[in-house]
């Protein structure tokens, strides 16, 4: 130890993992769509970032959005560069994960794969988050519950969607659809979508809450108050949720939890452990828009 710390010596990891066959690096996967302003995406650069490197671990960001970009992450797994890869949420229709899956490298996907793709994952549970809200909104005594989805190739979004349905299901009550991106303009544009389809509406359930932040600005716009005409809930529980006029009911997604047991459901698959996922529970959080 004295001549290391006379000498200076770093262990090579190139050498190092000639012996080992780890890399001891991880790659974040960005597949195309997904948004900086993401929360999820938020939480997976900072929560896997830092308890990776707990775990003595590097993360490579990587994006995937073209085919030229997939094929080079596809690649860059095949060839051992990584012990195992995070995936972001994609699309129904992207076929990033089927090849990740077949790289032979551990890969966890936060949140629900497309349902063709056998890979672990650790997602929320969305129809069960989308449920209660409808409830929620059943028990102020609203009848004409109209939504604003989410894209309907992501997994999460129709999970939450088919929570709302469900949840209306028996009621008899139920109002339009409109179909977001996820986006504040997505979500005013839906909100005066439905106002034009049902103007009896009297709630909406939103799958989003940049979308439903969006929907209340159409509200104002349409001259109706907020929850008096019109009550709305959104999904996320996102950091500004509490600021918007008025304070938004939510359904709130354990972002940095979903992050962290992927991260771990990763770690243990690397180190020869079963592959496994999880469902971590939502909760609703009751503000002044409903």
């Amino acid at each position: 130890m004295n001549a290391v710390t006379e000498l200076g010596y770093v262990p090579n990891s190139a050498a190092r993992s000639l012996v080992t066959r780890r890399t001891e690096s991880i790659a974040l996967v960005v597949p195309g769509g997904a948004r900086a302003g993401d929360p999820l995406f938020a939480a997976a650069v900072d929560a896997a970032g830092r308890e990776l490197e707990r775990a003595g671990k590097r993360v490579t960001l990587m994006f995937a959005g073209s085919p030229a970009d997939r094929s080079r992450v596809e690649r860059h797994l095949s060839a051992g560069h990584a012990d195992g890869a995070l995936l972001l949420p994609a699309r129904v229709s992207d076929p990033l994960p089927g090849a990740l899956a077949g790289t032979g490298v551990p890969v966890v996907s936060l949140g629900r794969p497309p349902a063709a793709v056998a890979l672990p994952y650790a997602g929320t549970d969305d129809a069960g988050g989308a449920a209660a809200a409808v409830g929620h909104l059943l028990g102020r005594g609203r009848r004409r519950i109209a939504t604003i989805r989410g894209p309907v190739d992501l997994a999460a979004a129709r999970d939450r969607f088919d929570g709302y349905r469900d949840a209306l299901r028996d009621t008899g009550f139920r109002s339009a659809d409109a179909v977001g991106d996820l986006c504040r303009a997505s979500g005013a544009a839906a909100m005066r979508e439905l106002l034009t389809a049902d103007p009896s509406l009297d709630a909406v359930f939103v799958a989003g809450d940049l979308m439903a932040a969006g929907a209340l600005h159409a509200l104002r716009e349409a001259g109706l108050r907020v929850p008096e005409d019109v009550a709305v809930v959104g999904f996320g529980d996102d950091e500004d949720a509490a600021y918007t006029v008025p304070s938004l009911t939510t359904v709130r997604v354990p972002w940095a939890d979903q992050v962290l047991a992927a991260v771990r459901l990763l770690l243990r698959q690397i180190g020869g452990g079963p592959s496994s996922s999880m469902i971590l529970p939502t909760e609703l959080v009751v503000r002044s828009s409903s």
